[in-house]
């Protein structure tokens, strides 16, 4: 399991390789908040329960991304660890517990602010494990 930052000129383009879709989500949601703050600095005093759904993968990871983000940026929310599941029946469900706290910009060493995912480059593979490419507007 791991991502990694790829080359672009302005975005954080990201790859994630995991064994499955649960750790693949799991690292892609790590690798935005990675992006926004230092996860090391974060200790799990709260959690929250997040649900998403959408109609195909890409869908569900642009849904989980744009949820992380929105409780990062807007509810002012410190992610240091997430938990989740996905299932599918007409559509796929991801369900997720996320620990933190609230974010404190010293604390956390605030590094840059993610906009929005996008659709941009966004690919998803699986063949024996998942491979995921996706690019966060900053």
């Amino acid at each position: 399991m791991s991502y990694k930052f790829l080359d672009h000129a302005t975005d954080a383009f990201i790859e994630v390789n995991a064994s499955t879709l649960n750790e693949a989500f799991t690292l892609a949601a790590q690798s935005l908040a990675d992006t926004t703050l230092d996860r090391s600095t974060i200790q799990e005093k709260e959690q929250k329960i997040l649900t998403i759904s959408a109609k195909d993968l890409r869908y569900l990871l642009f849904n989980w991304l744009e949820e992380v983000n929105y409780k990062i940026i807007t509810e002012g929310f410190a992610i240091a660890r997430f938990v989740l599941d996905i299932s599918k029946n007409s559509l796929y469900r991801l369900t997720a517990t996320v620990y933190g706290e609230e974010i404190n910009l010293d604390k956390h060493h605030f590094k840059i602010e993610v906009k929005a995912p996008t659709f941009h480059l966004m690919n998803i593979k699986q063949n024996g494990g998942v491979t995921m490419q996706f690019l966060l507007d900053l």
